[in-house]
């Protein structure tokens, strides 16, 4: 397996990387190099590397911004998608395109299956959506859209490394307690990803996140919990929780987007850790 990482910098593309299996080949490329917008400068890109496996990690994951900036989000996330598809069909190479549980509305009381219905309710999650048509409306019969959620690492920008550098420079925190959904380590994702990459034939939608689920509040309260035991955090905050209302922004999040990975899981063989576990194991690696 020879696989071309789009989006390398970012903190899945550095987990894919860190947890590539013995005997794959991991290429990765990123702006300035790599541009999905442009569709020749990317399959000469990917010509060169000639891989049998694209992993596109690459996304414009600004979700606020996107509300006002629809042109670029639209451009990377519906037509660098489908570049990327185009591209993969040409070099006879299987892709995995990543994709969000904005892609859902939140109404849900029980995990969204992979074939749910999808209403997003952000230009985020729209161009998303629309990205993955665009991916099966290519390359439907060799690619693999894998859903997440709530992806944090140790490397780039997220809730919890957020959240550790408020608790040290505040005095206390309010963090929004009617959202809730399945906090993941890039990780765990990395490691099914490349599980996914290794099955023949596999193609459709599938979801993957670390088990359970939690709330905003309640995830940032247990990361304040498992730092200061680590020793990340020598002192706590104060937590409040707030309602969604209380906090505005300019995209609509989905109040419930926990995704059911049973499918993946069901392909893999293996389920996915709680997402506790996994928030400890990462926070170890801080440590070091």
């Amino acid at each position: 397996m020879k696989a071309l990482v789009l989006g390398c910098n970012g903190q899945l593309g550095r987990a894919l990387a860190d947890t590539a299996p013995a005997g794959a080949e991991y290429v990765g490329l990123d702006l300035p190099e790599l541009d999905i917008t442009d569709q020749d400068s990317l399959l000469k890109s990917c010509q060169r590397v000639a891989p049998t496996h694209i992993i596109n990690a690459a996304a414009y994951t600004a979700v606020d911004l996107a509300e006002s900036d629809i042109e670029l989000a639209t451009a990377v996330n519906v037509d660098g998608a489908r570049n990327v598809a185009v591209a993969s069909k040409k070099l006879g190479a299987r892709l995995i395109h990543i994709s969000t549980d904005f892609v859902f509305d939140g109404t849900a009381s029980t995990p969204y299956t992979a074939d749910a219905e999808t209403n997003p309710l952000s230009v985020y999650g729209r161009t998303k959506r629309d990205g993955e048509l665009a991916v099966l409306a290519t390359i439907p019969e060799h690619a693999v859209i894998v859903r997440t959620a709530w992806l944090y690492s140790k490397t780039g920008k997220n809730f919890v490394k957020t959240m550790l550098h408020l608790m040290q420079s505040r005095d206390e925190l309010s963090v929004v307690a009617d959202q809730f959904g399945s906090p993941t380590w890039a990780e765990s994702l990395a490691v099914a990803l490349w599980g996914l990459a290794a099955v023949p034939d596999c193609c459709g939608v599938f979801h993957w996140t670390d088990a359970g689920e939690t709330s905003w509040y309640e995830f940032a309260v247990t990361i304040q919990e498992e730092a200061l035991s680590l020793g990340l955090l020598q002192s706590s905050i104060p937590v409040h929780a707030i309602r969604t209302e209380d906090y505005p922004t300019p995209a609509a999040r989905p109040a419930y987007s926990v995704l059911d990975s049973s499918n993946t899981s069901a392909v893999l063989g293996i389920r996915p850790a709680p997402w506790r576990v996994n928030l400890r194991q990462m926070l170890k690696g801080m440590t070091t």
